[in-house]
């Protein structure tokens, strides 16, 4: 009999949808205090999950739920080269 694994779900900080954790983006803040993309999902620090989408980046963004979530302020300049590496949003931030 074969077991299926279950996958690890995450919630997006910005639109607050649960999905598959390989779906979201992890952002992270490392033991120096640097936030970055972690795009292996394994560097050491606290980590938050988000959409691969801009309009989810910013709602985290203006709602301070990013900042919340990673216990650091976030910077204006630290959003928008995060933003830098997602793709625009084509349908409005609708799923």
């Amino acid at each position: 009999m074969l077991r299926t694994r279950k996958k690890p779900l995450r919630t997006c900080v910005g639109c607050r949808q649960k999905s598959d954790k390989r779906e979201l983006l992890r952002i992270v803040r490392t033991p120096e205090g640097k936030i970055e993309i972690d795009p292996t999902g394994k560097k050491a620090g606290r980590g938050t999950y988000i959409c691969k989408k801009r309009s989810c980046l910013e709602k985290a963004a203006k709602g301070k739920s990013l900042e919340h979530s990673l216990k650091h302020p976030v910077s204006p300049d630290i959003i928008a080269e995060l933003a830098a590496g997602l793709p625009a949003d084509d349908n409005n931030g609708e799923v």
